[in-house]
């Protein structure tokens, strides 16, 4: 079966190659309590979790014996399984207290609101799914609206990412992009449905309350300077 995707929601997802180039950290290396509330995340993190501090306990604990234990007190089967036990617990920790120093909060509060963002985009493609299908759907100048405010709100979270980058990298620079600041909200709330309580008004709703918030984090930002 054939999925077809609209062209204008193909332009809206921020991808993870983008993301990694506006904060410089892999969304899916960055730790987020919204990924352990998600069971398919969850499972997907903590098996990556897993296999990576599986890899690394293999690469130091072969080091540690071949080049320290061999080489001053010979076999010793029990520190290896000693080693085998509480080296992948040090790796799980570390790897967690890296994150936690090396990744900022405003990073994990944005990558939760980009998430916000691509559940919007991804309720729109399912509706337009059933349109095609024969069900019946919100006026089509809802969903322009819809698009229209998606179009403003990545706009928003893309100068809230470089926000956040340049703080972290030279704050100095602030003083020559003031227009990072800028945000789209005014233009958001001019958006008006035809039904209250179409889909596709619920859906805009939820896009101006990840502008709100999006707005609010960028005003943590430049409190900052």
């Amino acid at each position: 079966m054939v999925i077809i995707v609209e062209t204008d929601l193909l332009g809206l997802e921020i991808s993870k190659g983008e993301l990694r180039r506006l904060t410089g950290f892999d969304p899916d290396e960055v730790f987020r309590p919204s990924i352990m509330r998600d069971q398919s995340k969850r499972l997907g993190f903590i098996s990556n979790e897993l296999m990576v501090a599986f890899a690394l306990t293999l690469l130091i604990v072969a080091f540690i014996y071949i080049f320290l234990i061999l080489p001053t007190i010979g076999t010793s089967i029990p520190l290896a399984l000693t080693l085998l036990i509480t080296v992948p617990i040090f790796v799980l920790f570390g790897r967690w207290f890296w994150r936690r120093k090396t990744c900022p909060k405003a990073v994990t509060v944005l990558l939760d609101e980009v998430d916000r963002y691509h559940t919007v985009i991804h309720s729109i493609h399912i509706n337009d799914q059933l349109a095609t299908s024969g069900n019946k759907t919100s006026h089509i100048h809802d969903r322009e609206k819809v698009i229209s405010a998606l179009q403003l709100i990545r706009e928003d979270l893309v100068r809230a990412l470089k926000t956040e980058r340049i703080l972290r990298d030279n704050k100095e620079l602030l003083a020559n992009n003031q227009e990072l600041f800028i945000n789209n909200l005014s233009n958001l709330q001019a958006l008006q449905v035809s039904q209250e309580a179409s889909e596709y008004a619920q859906l805009l709703n939820q896009s101006l309350q990840i502008a709100i918030d999006v707005q609010a984090e960028i005003r943590k930002l430049q409190s900052q300077r």
